[in-house]
């Protein structure tokens, strides 16, 4: 599966024509890793988002310092982690860890996201409403899992 049609799979991605799914490839840097291989620690400063080209991540979180981070989830192909970072300047909430050989990941910095959307922005209205729904159900979810008064 080419990275495009890869891309045209994502939530985070939905509505982009394919013109502008190619601008957006155009602006991101293929990285390769192999199993065990830490991405990005919790805590570490993020200004990138990440797609699973292939192989598989582990998201890591540790609630609570000195305890040992236990696994919440584990991500694979044309899944997106790191979107936070296109938001705001905040520090990375999980570890990220490769858990097969030859993960591929594509790779979106912040710099270059910003630029392309100054440059069109209705791939920034798009992208940022889709990233908007995305953490809107997720919060929702968590609240709905915190019982009644949690949300």
């Amino acid at each position: 599966m080419s990275l495009l049609e890869l891309l045209r799979t994502s939530g985070v991605f939905y509505g982009l024509t394919d013109a502008q799914l190619e601008r957006v490839i155009g602006i991101s840097q293929e990285e390769i890793y192999d199993d065990e291989t830490v991405v990005f620690q919790q805590g570490a400063e993020g200004d990138q988002l990440y797609i699973i080209s292939a192989g598989q991540v582990e998201v890591l979180v540790r609630k609570r310092p000195h305890e040992p981070a236990q696994t919440q989830v584990y991500l694979g192909r044309g899944q997106v982690f790191g979107e936070m970072a296109l938001l705001d300047y905040g520090l990375r909430s999980a570890t990220i860890r490769a858990s097969r050989d030859h993960t591929v990941l594509h790779t979106i910095s912040r710099d270059a996201f910003n630029d392309l959307c100054s440059s069109d922005t209705a791939i920034g209205y798009i992208v940022m409403r889709n990233l908007a729904l995305d953490l809107s159900f997720k919060l929702r979810h968590r609240n709905l899992d915190l019982g009644p008064g949690g949300g």
